[in-house]
């Protein structure tokens, strides 16, 4: 015999990030006629999970059933009859019926009537959070998801209301769902009173469930809906909570429910599943997947190591031509020697004035915001084959690019006795032929 478990979170709800485990919930337990063995209110999953082990039940059915208002209702308008397909087009045919993101959102079929698919909307965050809350509890399996007030049974009526303290669930024949404040259903009667489609009817049948309680509360709001003449309201006494009227038309198949399990959430099948067979194969692909990554990550390693010791080579060849020359390393020692016999080709084995000056004059010319920058003094020492130049600049940060735009081109070049004022910074740039 198998036993379903529903449960209905209780407001106000716990933060379900941080501390999942201080919601609580009415629930009830039914065996396969639908009897109900056991039901509780505010209780915390522990104490559920206690009442299971203590009755020996295990693979209970658990059904969660989370605040209707959180769930938006639509039809989708999908020719198509292939499954594949319709979910394919399903976000495009709902995008325009709902006021968020539809990336954002988590969809899930329904049955198809006269106006297209039903279809069920969630925040795809908040989902998150509900699935997490029912997932993994001890002795029952997650089964489903509901809305609350998509499990009203209304095959006897139009429209099914049930008062839960100072909210209203609310259900029709099409299978749309709400929930609202009891106060507002006196401006939602007109909705009420609309016959369905194709229909022409005197009164539209309405059935108000409700505790002994709740029904004497809200006695006036009941009155003016039944004297608005077009409105036949019964009313219903509950004899405990609005969960076990929930249970008893879900049980019975007095509702269509939309499940919200599916997609990303689809629920993993048991240890019977097809999936069983295929272990072996998926073990062994998983461990051939392991060794070509480990021989992969070995090679990498391998070739890392020589390209190492060639970019040593490459250094040591480099100072045994060039031992005074501090700045280059190996990753700009291409671009350091390109620019020498570059400079070489031009102006032969020395850089002299004109060569100098013609490779700091093109950078300056190149330079962003080189109007900022003011030549001081130049001079040129023949025996040191130097060129000093005394610089202004409304920053250091132009200097610096000055002197790394001459350093790209080849030649060596160095800013000394920096002097950092109000109106900018000055300092003497010495470039030599490297």
């Amino acid at each position: 015999m198998f036993y379903r478990l529903y449960v209905r979170p209780v407001p106000p709800f716990a933060d379900l990030i941080n501390e999942p485990e201080n919601q609580i919930f009415n629930w009830v337990l039914v065996d396969a006629s639908g009897d109900a063995q056991a039901q509780g209110t505010t209780d915390t999953r522990e104490h559920i999970e206690q009442t299971l082990a203590q009755n020996a039940l295990d693979h209970v059915r658990l059904i969660g059933l989370i605040p209707g208002e959180e769930v938006l209702f639509c039809f989708a308008d999908i020719p198509a009859k292939q499954a594949r397909f319709v979910r394919q087009a399903l976000p495009f045919a709902v995008e325009e019926q709902l006021a968020q993101d539809i990336s954002t959102m988590h969809l899930a079929l329904g049955n198809r009537e006269d106006k297209g698919f039903r279809v069920a909307a969630i925040d795809h965050q908040r989902m998150g959070l509900w699935s997490e809350l029912f997932t993994d509890w001890f002795h029952a399996r997650l089964e489903a998801i509901y809305p609350d007030a998509s499990l009203l049974p209304v095959s006897e009526h139009d429209w099914a209301i049930c008062l839960d303290g100072d909210s209203a669930l609310l259900s029709n024949q099409r299978g749309e769902w709400l929930k609202m404040q009891v106060g507002n259903l006196m401006m939602f009667a007109d909705t009420l009173a609309m016959p369905p489609d194709d229909e022409v009817v005197t009164q539209v049948r309405v059935a108000a469930y409700g505790t002994r309680e709740d029904l004497h509360a809200q006695a006036p709001v009941l009155k003016n809906l039944q004297s608005s003449g077009r409105l036949a309201v019964s009313l219903q006494t509950l004899e405990l909570m609005p969960l076990e009227l929930l249970v008893h038309a879900h049980h019975h198949h007095l509702c269509s429910p939309i499940n919200l399990c599916q997609g990303t959430y689809a629920l993993s099948g048991d240890g019977n599943s097809t999936l069983r067979a295929w272990r072996p194969a998926i073990a062994v692909a998983c461990l051939w997947f392991l060794l070509q990554v480990g021989v992969e990550a070995g090679m990498g390693i391998y070739y890392n190591q020589q390209a190492d010791e060639l970019r040593n080579q490459a250094m040591a060849m480099y100072r045994q031509v060039f031992p005074n020359d501090r700045q280059t390393h190996a990753g700009n020692v291409r671009r350091v020697l390109e620019g020498q016999l570059r400079l070489a080709q031009q102006q032969g084995p020395n850089a002299d004035f004109l060569a100098l000056m013609k490779q700091a004059g093109h950078q300056y010319s190149i330079l962003p915001g080189k109007e900022s920058v003011e030549f001081n003094t130049v001079n040129y020492s023949r025996s040191r084959g130097q060129l000093v130049v005394d610089l202004r600049a409304d920053s250091f940060a132009r200097l610096s690019a000055l002197r790394n735009g001459i350093s790209g081109s080849g030649l060596n070049a160095e800013i000394g006795s920096v002097v950092n004022e109000s109106s900018g910074a000055r300092g003497r740039l010495t470039i030599s032929g490297g």
